[in-house]
C-alpha cells in the first residue's frame, strides 16, 4: 500500500442514526395480526410458527436476493445443436423451492388435516415477504390437484408426486422423480383473457393427442407438466402436457423467456408446441369448466400474496421509523408519520383478514361454503391487489432516498406489487366474473348477504354504509359501474371480518375511513383513529 506521510487514512466518520442489520426475524411471532386471523381461519399455528421462523432467517432472505440477482437462463440447445429447452436457475432458487415444497406449501391442503387451505394461504403470505417469485410454481402445483380429479388415471399418476413434499428440480420423466411440479399455459397472442379465441390445435393420436400451436405465456416452464387449453374436434379442451415422456423430451419448444418488470427469480416463457404429446383432461369441449378448478385455487394465492407484500413493505418502513431520528425526535414518534403508517396498516390488515377468511371457506366442504368461496376469492383478489401498489410506494417514501435503493428490498416489492392483480384475471375480468357468479349462482349472493347481515348492529357507521350500498345498488349494476360495486362490496366484507376478528380500534378505524368519505385521497390524510392501537399490530 502506498504511504502518504502526514495523512491519516482512518474512517472519515462514525456511522450513526442508521438501523442495524435485521438479522434473523421470526415472521410468525412478530406478526400479531397473522396469529389472530390465522387462528380465526382454523390454520395450523404450530406449523406456521416453524415456517415463519425458517423463512425469516437472514440466510433465507439472502437466498431470495441471490435468486433475483441471477435470474433464470433459457438453455435451448446443446453444443451439437440438439434441443434442450431447459431453464436453469441459481442454486438459491432451488433452496427456496426445497423449503416451500418440503414444508407442504403445495401439499398441506390435500393431506386431510383441518384448516389445510388456510394454512397454505398463510404460507403464501409468509413466502411472499421473502421471495415472491418462487410462489408461482408452488402455487400452480397446489392448484392443479382439483383439476386433475377430472381423470382418475391422471389423478393417480400425478397427484402423489405433486403432494410428495419433495422438491426435485432435475430434468427427467415423472416416473423417475420422487416429487413433481405443475405449470400452466393458457394465454395466446390473439386471445389473452379470451381463451376461447385460442388457436392451438389438438389432434387425436391413439390414446393421446398431439398439440400444435403456441402459448404466449407459459408460467414456470421448468415444471414437470402443464395444464393447457387447445381446440379439439368437439371444442376447447383441457390437456395435461408432460415436459418429458419415457421415450424422451416432449416437443415443447421454448422460444424465449419474458423480460418482466419483476418476479425475476421465476421464469415465464413463450413456447411452441410442435405436435407435443398430451393427455386429455376432462371431456372434449369442456376445457374451461375443467381448468377453472385450477384457476379458482390460484386465485386464492393471488388474493393472499399482496397481503404478504404489504406486510413486508410496512415492516421495513416501521423498522426504519423506529430506528431513525429526524429533527431531534424518533421518526416513529412523530405524529404525521404515525398517521401515515397507521392508515396503511389498515389496508394491510384488512387484506390479510379477508384473504384468510376466504381461505377458511375453501376448507369447508358444503354447497354454501363452495359458493361463497367462488365469489369471495374474486372480491379479495380485486380489492387486495388494488390497494397493494400505493401502499408499497408510501412505504418506500417513509425511508426517503433509501426506499429507492435495492438494498432495502422496497424496489423489489414495488415491482411485484401490480403482478397478482394481472395474474388469473385482471381487474375488469374479475369484476365481470363477480357479476356472472352472482347471476348464475344465487347461493353465493345469499351467503354473502348473510355474512354482511350478521355484522349489523355492532357499528352504526357499518350499518349506514351497508344500507347505502344496497340503496345505490338495488340490483346488479351495469358493466360500466362494476368496479364501483365490487370495491364497495369487498370493503364491506373486509370490515365485517375485521369487526369480528381484529381489535376494536382496528375494526372501528377501518369502518370510519374505508366505508365513508371521511378521509383524503392520500395515505395519512385521515383523523380520529387510534394510531397507537393500530401500530401495535405492526410490531408483533
Amino acid at each position: 500500500m502506498t504511504q502518504f506521510p502526514g495523512h491519516d487514512f482512518t474512517d472519515t466518520h462514525e456511522i450513526t442514526n442508521q438501523p442495524a442489520p435485521r438479522g434473523d426475524r421470526d415472521l410468525w411471532s412478530g406478526d400479531a395480526a397473522l396469529r389472530d386471523h390465522a387462528g380465526g381461519a382454523g390454520a395450523d399455528g404450530d406449523h406456521l410458527a416453524q415456517y415463519g421462523l425458517d423463512m425469516g432467517r437472514a440466510d433465507m432472505v439472502e437466498a431470495g436476493r441471490r435468486a433475483r440477482e441471477t435470474p433464470p437462463e433459457a438453455v435451448l440447445f446443446d453444443a451439437g445443436g440438439r434441443r434442450l429447452d431447459e431453464v436453469r436457475f441459481h442454486p438459491a432458487y432451488h433452496r427456496l423451492m426445497e423449503a416451500g415444497i418440503g414444508a407442504g406449501y403445495a401439499a398441506i391442503p390435500w393431506e386431510g388435516q383441518p384448516g389445510g387451505h388456510a394454512t397454505h394461504a398463510a404460507m403464501v403470505y409468509l413466502t411472499s415477504q421473502i421471495e415472491p417469485g418462487v410462489c408461482c410454481p408452488m402455487t400452480m402445483t397446489y392448484a392443479a390437484v382439483p383439476a386433475l380429479r377430472a381423470d382418475t388415471g391422471l389423478l393417480r399418476q400425478w397427484v402423489p408426486k405433486l403432494t410428495a413434499r419433495v422438491y426435485d428440480g432435475s430434468v427427467r420423466p415423472l416416473a423417475r422423480k420422487p416429487g413433481a411440479t405443475m405449470g400452466m399455459a393458457m394465454t395466446e397472442k390473439q386471445g389473452g383473457s379470451d381463451v376461447r379465441a385460442n388457436t392451438t390445435r389438438a389432434v387425436r393420436d391413439g390414446d393421446l393427442y398431439r398439440l400444435r400451436g403456441h402459448k404466449w405465456f407459459c408460467s414456470a416452464p421448468m415444471s414437470d407438466g402443464f395444464l393447457m387449453l387447445a381446440q379439439a374436434p368437439e371444442g376447447l379442451t383441457c390437456f395435461l402436457v408432460p415436459r418429458w415422456r419415457e421415450e424422451g423430451r416432449n416437443t415443447i419448444h421454448i422460444q424465449r423467456l419474458k423480460d418482466k418488470l419483476g418476479n425475476k427469480a421465476n421464469a415465464s416463457a413463450e413456447i411452441e408446441l410442435a405436435d407435443a404429446y398430451a393427455h386429455r383432461l376432462g371431456d372434449e369441449g369442456a376445457g374451461v369448466r375443467t381448468i377453472i378448478e385450477m384457476v379458482h385455487h390460484t386465485r386464492l394465492d393471488t388474493a393472499m400474496a399482496p397481503a404478504g407484500l404489504m406486510r413486508a413493505a410496512l415492516d421495513h418502513a416501521h423498522h426504519w421509523a423506529a430506528h431513525r431520528t429526524v429533527f431531534q425526535k424518533q421518526l416513529i414518534d412523530q405524529p404525521l408519520m404515525r398517521s401515515v403508517l397507521a392508515d396503511l396498516a389498515l389496508d394491510w390488515e384488512g387484506a390479510l383478514a379477508l384473504g384468510l377468511h376466504v381461505a377458511a371457506a375453501f376448507d369447508r366442504d358444503d354447497d354454501a361454503s363452495r359458493a361463497f368461496a367462488r365469489l369471495a376469492v374474486a372480491l379479495a383478489k380485486y380489492l387486495n391487489n388494488k390497494l397493494c401498489p400505493p401502499l408499497v410506494y408510501e412505504a418506500m417514501e417513509a425511508l426517503g432516498g433509501m426506499g429507492y435503493v435495492e438494498d432495502t428490498d422496497l424496489p423489489m416489492l414495488y415491482r411485484e406489487a401490480p403482478l397478482n392483480s394481472i395474474w388469473e384475471g385482471s381487474g375488469n375480468v374479475i369484476c365481470l366474473d363477480i357479476l356472472r357468479t352472482l347471476r348464475k349462482t344465487p347461493l353465493a349472493g345469499e351467503v354473502l348477504s348473510a355474512e354482511l347481515g350478521e355484522a349489523m348492529g355492532q357499528s352504526r357507521q357499518f350499518d349506514a354504509a351497508l344500507r347505502a350500498h344496497m340503496a345505490r345498488f338495488p340490483k346488479l349494476p351495469d358493466e360500466a359501474e362494476a368496479r364501483w360495486y365490487v370495491e364497495s362490496l369487498a370493503s364491506l366484507l373486509t370490515a365485517a371480518v375485521l369487526m369480528r376478528r381484529a381489535p376494536v380500534a382496528v375494526g372501528d378505524a377501518y369502518v370510519a375511513t374505508r366505508l365513508h368519505g371521511e378521509r383524503g385521497r392520500t395515505a395519512g390524510a385521515v383523523g380520529g383513529i387510534d394510531t397507537d392501537a393500530i401500530l401495535a399490530r405492526l410490531s408483533g
